[in-house]
């Protein structure tokens, strides 16, 4: 298993953000490299993951009011370390930074794989909830 380690904060360069994205295959984000760049370092938390050599290889970042709710608005690990535990070590970085929050919310694609995932680090399925269903609203342009 690859080695990696866990760095808060925003210390990457915008060509290797870019790579990162272009290597999951999210080029609605890399069509705009500057507003990609702009969004993460807009956002209230961002941790990142880089392999032995220093390569970035994973990044999470979150937006929320730092009371109520924290957005998990980004997690994406290149391919080479999905399944190496550094989904998880960012995830749980940003649920300990926003620990005290009474929601922590995201949105993802619908796959089984992602769906186990975030299921193994404590988030429901809102169509799970016993409390009755929920709605989710979005609109992407």
């Amino acid at each position: 298993m690859e080695e990696f380690s866990v760095h808060v904060g925003y210390d990457h360069t915008d060509a290797e953000v870019v790579a990162l994205y272009d290597s999951v295959g999210w080029t609605n984000y890399t069509t705009k490299p500057e507003v990609l760049v702009q969004a993460i370092r807009g956002s209230g938390f961002v941790v990142s993951c880089r392999d032995g050599h220093g390569r970035l290889v994973g990044l999470a970042r979150a937006i929320s009011d730092d009371a109520t709710v924290c957005f998990v608005q980004d997690i994406l690990v290149e391919p080479a370390f999905q399944g190496s535990g550094a989904g998880r070590a960012m995830l749980e970085a940003v649920q300990a930074r926003y620990a005290h929050v009474r929601q922590t919310v995201l949105i993802t694609d619908d796959d089984t794989v992602q769906r186990a995932f975030y299921q193994a680090l404590g988030f429901t399925e809102g169509s799970d909830f016993s409390t009755g269903p929920l709605r989710m609203f979005a609109k992407f342009r």
